[in-house]
């Protein structure tokens, strides 16, 4: 099964109910309150982002992996409004993307390689591959 077949939305959504479940994945308790950037002005409006984030990252290495922080902060940037001036790209917050990688190398989702950052482990595959036999069958 290949995860580029199915819709990038319905795929995370799944992936977030189920990681949910896992108690490695618990937001920090700062988590409330921080921006997930500078590009943004508020804080995220859903109580489930973390989780969310978490499975858009998980499915980003999956796809394109190994990546580091510094290429998943260029990867979720973006816009600053800086009033009348022109905006600008803006990176995310390396500290988010940085304590969900931790939580998936705990977790044993990812794993990391020597210099190019965290890329699929077999575990994280077959969850992925589990939440896309699930997908399947609900679209039949």
């Amino acid at each position: 099964m290949n995860i580029r077949e199915f819709p990038a939305d319905k795929l995370i959504e799944r992936a977030a109910e189920r990681l949910k479940s896992i108690e490695q994945f618990k937001p920090p308790e700062w988590a409330a309150f921080v921006k997930t950037g500078v590009n943004r002005e508020r804080v995220p409006q859903q109580d489930d982002w973390w989780w969310i984030r978490t499975a858009a990252v998980l499915r980003k290495i999956s796809l394109e992996g190994p990546l580091g922080v510094e290429k998943l902060r260029k990867e979720y940037g973006g816009r600053k409004n800086m009033g009348h001036r022109p905006e600008r790209k803006k990176r995310a917050s390396g500290s988010v993307l940085r304590k969900i990688l931790q939580q998936l190398e705990a977790a044993g989702f990812v794993e990391k390689e020597k210099k190019s950052g965290r890329k699929l482990a077999p575990k994280g595959a077959s969850f992925l591959a589990e939440i896309t036999k699930e997908i399947r069958k609900k679209s039949k």
